[in-house]
């Protein structure tokens, strides 16, 4: 598995995916596409929990603008799909995150994910700088808080 220079097992969120027969490819493996939107799923229940409201992604203030996927060990049906996430550090306009999508029933590391979003001004479509009341209210959230 990959090296990263930041806490790779703790995590404060969770959430259970369900897996469909249609996101199977050929070899009875949950197909690498409907893996990234398994991630979604636990980035943005991740985000509304966080922030503790829905987001508005079409009005909200972040865009993805990096991903960086390693499948380790293939997800297959009957499995107990899991996707953890965190927050590991924010930049002025930009947070870097962290996913694994882990079988629960065993805690196999099956994919994981390293992530970094940006902040957005739709107006201009340029990058802006995060609030600082939302960088603290994630890393309250990380810590414990």
């Amino acid at each position: 598995m990959k090296e990263y220079n930041f806490d790779t097992t703790n995590f404060k969120h969770g959430i259970s995916v369900q897996m469909r027969f249609s996101d199977l490819d050929a070899l009875n493996h949950v197909n690498n596409g409907f893996q990234m939107h398994y991630l979604d799923v636990g980035r943005l229940n991740y985000f509304a929990d966080v922030l503790e409201r829905n987001i508005d992604w079409s009005n909200d203030f972040l865009v993805l603008v990096h991903l960086e996927l390693d499948f380790i060990a293939p997800l297959e049906m009957g499995m107990d799909a899991y996707v953890q996430t965190k927050t590991i550090s924010f930049g002025e306009k930009s947070m870097k995150m962290f996913q694994r999508i882990i079988d629960k029933k065993t805690n196999e590391v099956k994919t994981t994910c390293f992530s970094i979003l940006s902040g957005l001004d739709r107006e201009k479509h340029c990058s802006q700088p995060i609030p600082e009341e939302y960088k603290k209210r994630f890393t309250d959230f990380e810590k414990g808080v």
